[in-house]
């Protein structure tokens, strides 16, 4: 073989040796001579990793070696991610430990022990009433939506604990629990005061229906759980054998909650069209719709301050499809969607990844919606609805209304 061609294979081997070297370093990691070689991107990748993460990595070990007591690793942990998700400073985005989502999930299902009042993280800092369950302990005992909780049981809970509250507001069904509230009076001044109230077993019924007038139908709905859409059927199914003329809705004080519900009850009142749409920051557009099957009624939708999140989007859609007239005060205000994460252990997260829109494409996060006729219930009424027609103004002008839709 001349000199040439030896040369010539030479490089070729070479050649090949480098690159099957180069391929096998980046797709398999190597051990040798206790030291690990891995593909140069997973180097990079893992650097970049540490190099974000090692400030928490060094805190945490300062901490576990220096601090007085002994350290629970798992609070620790539980602790910096409540930490990640405060730092985003959405008061309805939040972690929960394992305890905390249990609960979180149970109350949704429509049945909990507790006080049975929906709070939310008021922007100063304070947990803030949505407003109270018809019929729980929190309603009897008084409680107003817009009342600040203080204290529960004399521990204080600023707005950034209110998971923490909850905890100690729920428990053992006939066992005391002690709010401190703080409540604005008359004369625009606050007052605080302490309130003992009594746990009971909450079984959220969240739809009832009464006839008013021979031929006008009610129905109050108190919340949108798990149960809410089902038992809003059978209540409308009812009314509609009762040969009812007229459907008024009363939405006053339901803090809002599952979305499907809430569109499942919309596809039963709207006839085909949009219900809500959700945007996320990058654009992206869902459409919740219903379908051409309805129920033909006059309708009203009763509404106030302590009408939330999926009760404003039923108001809204029902406003923009001129479907029925909205009565009542402006609704809380919360445009913005939460998603529910379960984690491998048992805790979970609450996420805000998205803002709704009526079908007309308005967002009313922190603004409300207002109703088509403004009607202030008089001072010191506290009692609404069919129990109290005789001073429940709002439920009156809802009659008058439906009344003129009927001739």
């Amino acid at each position: 073989m001349s000199k040439k061609k030896v040369i010539t294979l030479m490089v070729v081997l070479l050649l090949i040796t480098n690159i099957a070297t180069f391929g096998l370093t980046n797709l398999m990691s190597v051990s040798f001579n206790n030291k690990a070689y891995i593909p140069l991107a997973e180097y990079r990748q893992l650097k970049s990793v540490y190099n974000e993460f090692s400030k928490v990595i060094a805190v945490e070990e300062y901490v576990k070696q220096n601090y007085l007591r002994d350290v629970d690793t798992k609070k620790m942990i539980d602790g910096q991610l409540k930490g990640m998700l405060q730092s985003l400073e959405d008061p309805y985005s939040n972690y929960m430990t394992q305890d905390e989502f249990a609960s979180f999930l149970q109350q949704t299902s429509g049945t909990y022990a507790g006080i049975g009042v929906v709070v939310t993280p008021g922007e100063d800092n304070i947990i803030t009433v949505v407003s109270p369950i018809e019929g729980t302990p929190g309603e009897k005992a008084g409680i107003k939506s817009g009342d600040k909780i203080l204290k529960v049981d004399g521990v204080e809970f600023p707005a950034d604990k209110m998971d923490e509250a909850v905890k100690v507001m729920k428990g053992e069904a006939n066992t005391k629990v002690v709010l401190t509230l703080l409540r604005e009076n008359k004369e625009g001044k606050d007052e605080i005061f302490n309130l003992e109230l009594i746990r009971e077993i909450i079984r959220l019924v969240t739809v009832k229906s009464n006839i008013i007038d021979d031929d006008i139908g009610y129905i109050n709905i108190t919340s949108f759980d798990d149960l809410t859409y089902k038992d809003f059927k059978t209540e409308l199914d009812k009314l509609g054998r009762k040969n009812i003329k007229g459907l008024i809705i009363d939405l006053r004080n339901n803090p809002g909650g599952l979305l499907d519900r809430c569109v499942e009850i919309a596809d039963e009142l709207l006839g085909e069209g949009v219900v809500v749409y959700t945007q996320t920051k990058d654009g992206k557009r869902t459409y919740e719709k219903s379908g051409k099957s309805m129920v033909d009624y006059p309708l009203v939708l009763l509404v106030n301050g302590g009408s939330a999140s999926a009760s404003e989007i039923l108001a809204g859609a029902i406003k923009d499809h001129n479907r029925g007239t909205i009565i009542g005060t402006t609704t809380f205000g919360k445009g913005v969607v939460q998603r529910i994460k379960d984690l491998d252990d048992g805790s979970g997260l609450k996420l805000t990844i998205s803002e709704y829109f009526t079908p007309n494409g308005v967002n009313i996060h922190g603004i409300g919606i207002e109703p088509d006729i403004v009607v202030e219930l008089p001072e010191g009424v506290d009692e609404i609805g069919v129990e109290n027609l005789k001073e429940d103004t709002q439920l009156k002008k809802a009659i008058e209304e439906i009344k003129t839709k009927i001739k």
